[in-house]
């Protein structure tokens, strides 16, 4: 059993080494040269948010290094989107049909564009109304801004991180419905659980607004409608029913 296993494990060790590899390389290349202007980019929201009397400060002695490794780490990995996706592909492709291997171009495409759609979603809609409620929330006479640069940044990785994962729904059903793990039928049925989960999500991964929540479930409840249609393209529960008759 376990002899079985040890391919599998070294395989699994050869494509976290190159795709750890990769981000490990983008990293220090963006640490050298374009932490600065990233988080200026990053920056850019709450800027448009804050008054006159506001600004931005750090709090520690460190906070200033750590922000700029937490911007080029970030950054790193999702300039390794490509790698990462591309890797996994091929980590899972021995158990798939000749011409379902050729699918890699389609796959890795498809799941790096949703991740940075979802992400230019979160940094154009979202985090624009979210912020704009935080911060004038019950007025700004009384109180004036002050945010901390390492926490904001932590605060945006995770918000985009979030979005980006939650645009990755249809993608992950198409190699669930290639790998014949899922059909149309069956995300229909898991609908009414589905919803419970998202509303979860969008808490767990939103400010604690109800606009910026429904901001994230809106999509994401799209994109499972999206995924009922791509399962049903690629493994409709019709096909599994006539192969049943024909047995």
């Amino acid at each position: 059993m376990f002899s079985d296993l040890k391919p599998h494990l070294i395989e699994l060790r050869k494509r976290l080494a190159i795709s750890v590899g990769s981000i490990i390389v983008l990293f220090f290349v963006i640490f050298a040269l374009f932490w600065q202007p990233i988080l200026d980019w990053m920056t850019f929201p709450l800027k448009e948010v804050l008054d006159e009397n506001s600004h931005m400060i750090f709090t520690k002695v460190q906070e200033k290094f750590f922000t700029a490794l937490k911007v080029s780490f970030f950054t790193g990995f999702m300039a390794a989107l490509p790698i990462i996706f591309w890797q996994f592909w091929l980590f899972v492709s021995p158990g798939l049909y000749a011409n379902e291997k050729k699918m890699v171009l389609p796959f890795v495409t498809g799941a790096t564009s949703m991740f940075l759609i979802g992400a230019a979603f979160c940094y154009y809609v979202v985090i624009p109304f979210g912020f704009d409620f935080l911060i004038n929330f019950g007025g700004t006479e009384q109180f004036t801004a002050m945010p901390s640069i390492g926490e904001y940044v932590g605060f945006f990785t995770k918000l985009l991180f979030g979005f980006g994962l939650a645009f990755e729904m249809p993608v992950i059903t198409f190699l669930l419905a290639v790998l014949g793990l899922v059909t149309d039928k069956t995300l229909k049925e898991f609908f009414r659980y589905a919803l419970v989960i998202i509303f979860m999500v969008s808490a767990l991964l939103t400010p604690p607004d109800i606009l910026t929540q429904f901001l994230m479930a809106g999509p994401m409840i799209l994109l499972y409608g999206l995924s009922i249609l791509i399962a049903k393209k690629i493994n409709p529960e019709e096909a599994e029913e006539l192969e049943e008759d024909d047995a």
